[in-house]
Order: structure tokens, then C-alpha cells, then sequence
């Protein structure tokens, strides 16, 4: 392993706030010493080059190293976020930050409001773990600037990541080109020229149940149910059941069988390869309890909630429902919509 790695390395491990990345980081280095080939080259591939911030904002595997989701990083992120925020001058701005069930997402969270808070940012954290369309609602129902959620989406559960909203004219959306290089400019001077522990820290605003209950009211309103279903909801061991189940009730639908396998939130996705309802397998739990119940649909949501996937009965299916693809239920969607804002003229 180059000096200029084994410095970077050493410098990261002055300034990193979680124990456990830091003592793999020491063993790391420690094996490095006694001329462990495999650990120079983890090494090379930990510090050699950085997480790209980009319209996805971040997402990558937990560990230690520039090119890994850690406390670090995300300190750096939150700070450099603020500061694009802030370089807009139009006066003290408003962030939301919510976060999914996966491993260390509420302590990225946690952390980002505090340093934003610190940074100057007026700095709201959901009331717990959620659903990332209720933290793109939230910044609109919150007039916010920007906000923030800590998921990988439908990662394996090694990873972990940084999702960006903007607020305003923006309504709530992800950010596109040049805002995310923007902010990546940003993060890369916190990187370069500030130790995370030098970064101040400040007092963040939990926000009420009031946003979630506005979630539901308005989600509910869509559509409500107009003919007996039974439908089978799977959360593929993510957060998305408590939402849609109130949203379904709110709804008046019948109340809906579930996956009880991967109903909670659980970070190892034990019953999954890969937690994408679209990937082959991922609905196998879903079509058995949808063929012991008779179910006449299937919902699946990926673990923060973002993607959905749909089944129905067809006889000459193997499991005997046939997932919709991502174009039918597009498709579904804006016949809907269109159906909707006819009828209200």
C-alpha cells in the first residue's frame, strides 16, 4: 500500500465518531503492517478514490474509508448540503431528514441534523423510522428547502445511502443537473479542508405525528376502495407496512393479508437475496400466502417504500399470479389519474 493511502487512512481514523468502523480500520491497518496483501489491497480500494455524490445522491456499502457509507461521509454530506443551502441567501434554510430500518440509518440521521444544525440550518428530524415518499411529502407539506433520506432502497443489506430532495419550485423532488454537482463541490471542501470532529454540532426539531397524519389523509384521498379485495401486502422487510396499513384503512379497504415473514423491519432481509419486489423470487413468500388466502391482488413494497410491484391471479402463471410489469402498472397508474381529473372536471 502507497504512503499517501496509509496517511489518508490514518487521518480518516483521527476523525471518525463510530467505534466499530474505526476498529476494523485499525485491524486493517494493522494487517497492512504485517504485509497482509489482501488487506493493502481493501486498503487501496477503501481510500483510493471517493463515494460519487450524484442525483442519487449517495449509496454504498457500510464501512470505513472515502469509498464507503460511513459517519464520516455523512457528516461530510450533511455540512456540505447546508452550506449549498445556505450559499443561496434566502435566509435561514429548512431541511427535513427521515430514515429507513436499515443498519446505522438513524444515526446518520441523528448526525446530519445535528451538524446541519450547527452549520445553521433550521435542522427537522421525522419522529422515526419511515417511508421515503413521506419525506418527499414532508418537505412540501413543511415548505422546506431540501431534505434528506437515509436508505439504500432496495440494496443488499450491506449498504447504505443519502438520498437529496429540494423543496420550493422543486416540489419535494430528487435533484437533477447542476444542483447535485453543486453540492458535491461542497461536500469535497468540508472533505478537504475540515476534521469531522471540528464540525459543530446544534439542536434539531423533531417533528410531530401531525406530518404522517397529513401523509395518510391526503395519500388516502387518491383513491378510495369501490369493490370488495382481498389483497396480500408484503413490505419485503422494510418500513413501509404501518403507513400502507394506515393508508389503507383511511382508504376504507378491507383489511389486507400480509406477509408475516417480512412484515417488520429487519436490516438482514433474511428471506430475500436481493429485497427488489421486481427481482425474480422476491415475491415467492407473497404468492404462497396470496394462494392460501385467495387473494384477488398482491402489493409489494421494497424496504424504504419507493417501489412498488403488483400481482394478480392468472391460472396459467407457475405461482399462479402473474407480476405485473413496471409499464402495466404505469400504465394503471395514469388511467387512473386520468379517470380522477375527469370526474372532477
Amino acid at each position: 500500500m502507497s504512503a499517501a493511502i496509509r496517511s489518508l487512512a490514518e487521518d480518516w481514523l483521527a476523525q471518525d465518531p463510530d467505534a466499530e468502523t474505526r476498529e476494523e480500520l485499525v485491524r486493517l491497518l494493522v494487517a497492512d503492517e504485517a504485509g497482509d496483501a489482501e488487506a493493502s489491497a481493501e486498503l487501496e480500494d477503501r481510500f483510493g478514490s471517493r463515494l460519487a455524490f450524484g442525483t442519487a445522491g449517495l449509496r454504498g456499502a457500510i464501512a470505513a474509508g472515502s469509498n464507503r457509507m460511513n459517519r464520516v461521509l455523512v457528516s461530510q454530506a450533511a455540512v456540505g448540503l447546508a452550506e449549498h443551502l445556505l450559499a443561496r441567501g434566502t435566509g435561514r434554510p429548512v431541511v427535513v431528514i427521515g430514515y429507513d430500518g436499515r443498519k446505522n440509518s438513524r444515526i446518520f440521521a441523528e448526525d446530519s441534523a445535528a451538524l446541519m444544525a450547527g452549520a445553521g440550518v433550521d435542522a427537522v428530524l421525522l419522529p422515526r423510522l419511515l417511508p421515503t415518499p413521506v419525506l418527499a411529502f414532508a418537505v412540501r407539506h413543511l415548505r422546506a428547502d431540501a431534505g434528506v433520506m437515509v436508505t439504500a432502497s432496495h440494496n443488499p443489506p450491506q449498504d447504505n445511502g443519502y438520498k437529496v430532495y429540494l423543496g420550493g419550485a422543486d416540489d419535494g423532488s430528487q435533484i437533477v443537473p447542476p444542483v447535485d454537482g453543486e453540492i458535491a463541490e461542497r461536500i469535497l471542501d468540508v472533505a478537504r479542508t475540515r476534521r469531522v470532529t471540528d464540525l459543530p454540532r446544534g439542536e434539531y426539531r423533531t417533528a410531530d405525528e401531525s406530518v404522517v397524519t397529513a401523509y395518510i389523509d391526503a395519500t388516502a384521498g387518491v383513491g378510495r376502495q369501490s369493490t370488495p379485495l382481498r389483497v396480500v401486502y408484503t413490505a419485503m422487510h422494510g418500513v413501509g407496512w404501518e403507513t400502507a396499513h394506515r393508508v389503507l384503512s383511511a382508504a376504507d379497504f378491507d383489511e389486507p393479508l400480509v406477509v408475516v415473514e417480512q412484515i417488520d423491519p429487519d436490516p438482514a432481509f433474511p428471506t430475500v437475496a436481493f429485497p427488489n419486489p421486481e427481482e425474480e423470487g422476491a415475491l415467492d413468500l407473497a404468492f404462497a400466502t396470496a394462494r392460501t388466502g385467495r387473494a384477488d391482488l398482491i402489493v409489494a413494497n421494497d424496504p424504504d417504500a419507493d417501489r412498488f410491484a403488483a400481482a394478480i391471479p392468472d391460472a396459467s402463471a407457475p405461482e399462479g399470479f402473474r407480476r405485473l410489469t413496471g409499464n402495466e402498472v404505469g400504465a394503471l397508474l395514469g388511467w387512473r389519474a386520468a379517470e380522477r381529473a375527469r370526474a372532477e372536471g
